[in-house]
């Protein structure tokens, strides 16, 4: 039975990340964390809000992530966790914003504009 369900996104990144009780298994995509993420850094990220909720061994996560590359994913993850912890329980909403789990990191690759080589870069200009 879930207890909170909160979306998390981060780049191009969205995470559905699933809070129940459990033991502390993380469970992405069907994968075991440390299957779906093999850099450490990756899994220290998205356990962060968990760390400061002092719940690391208090809920079991079932995470569903589409989309962007590792670094977003865990990124989109650690945003779905921290909103769902705060749904579960509204005291965890002040710690969650003093560390800034809450606010979507919205910085995404810049489009190709048209008559250009890429999205800021122009093509070498010749005057002859």
């Amino acid at each position: 039975m879930n207890l909170a369900i909160g979306v998390g996104r981060r780049k191009t990144s969205v995470a559905r990340v699933y809070l129940r009780n459990g033991k502390g298994n993380v469970r992405i995509n069907g994968k075991d964390i440390k299957e779906y993420f093999p850099v450490q850094e990756h899994v220290a990220q998205l356990l962060q809000p968990l760390q400061v909720a002092d719940a690391l061994e208090k809920y079991d996560l079932v995470i569903t992530v589409r989309g962007g590359g590792v670094s977003g994913q865990a990124g989109a993850c650690r945003h779905g966790l921290a909103r769902a912890l705060v749904l579960h329980d509204q005291s965890n909403h002040s710690t969650m914003k003093t560390n800034g789990f809450l606010t979507r990191d919205s910085r995404m690759v810049e489009r190709k504009k048209y008559g250009q080589r890429g999205a800021r870069r122009r093509f070498q200009f010749s005057k002859r």
